[in-house]
C-alpha cells in the first residue's frame, strides 16, 4: 500500500504565502517525479510544478517566480512554497508522484487534495 499525505493548505489574503507538504509512505522502491497539480471549480486539473529525482524542476508559466518546488528524497517528501498568492491561485491542490512500488509496480499516485483559498 502506498499513499501520499498532503498538508499546509488554508485561507490566505492576496499577497500572502503558504507552504504545502506531501509525504509518500508505504512499500516504495523508488520515486521518480513528484509534483503538484491544481484544479479550480469548473476547470481542468493543471500542472503547477514538478521535480525529478535529479532535482530538475518544471513550473507552469502562471506561477514562475512566485512558487518554488523542492524535494527531500530521504523523507520521500515534496514541498511547494507559494508566495505572492493571487485569488486566481485558489484551487484544490493535489500531490502527484510517479513511483515504483515494491508490490504494485510502476504507476502514478495522487494525494487526497488540499484546499488553497486566496481572498482579495
Amino acid at each position: 500500500q502506498v499513499q501520499l499525505v498532503e498538508s499546509g493548505g488554508g485561507l490566505v489574503q492576496a499577497g500572502g504565502s503558504l507552504r504545502l507538504s506531501c509525504a509518500a509512505s508505504g512499500s516504495i522502491f523508488s520515486i521518480n517525479a513528484m509534483g503538484w497539480y491544481r484544479q479550480a471549480p469548473g476547470k481542468q486539473r493543471e500542472l503547477v510544478a514538478a521535480v525529478t529525482s535529479g532535482a530538475s524542476t518544471n513550473y507552469a508559466d502562471s506561477v514562475k517566480g512566485r512558487f518554488t518546488i523542492s524535494r527531500d528524497n530521504a523523507k520521500n517528501t515534496v514541498y511547494l512554497q507559494m508566495n505572492s498568492l493571487k485569488p486566481e491561485d485558489t484551487a484544490v491542490y493535489y500531490c502527484h508522484a510517479h513511483m515504483v512500488a515494491t508490490v504494485i509496480g510502476t504507476g502514478d499516485y495522487w494525494g487526497q487534495g488540499t484546499q488553497v483559498t486566496v481572498s482579495s
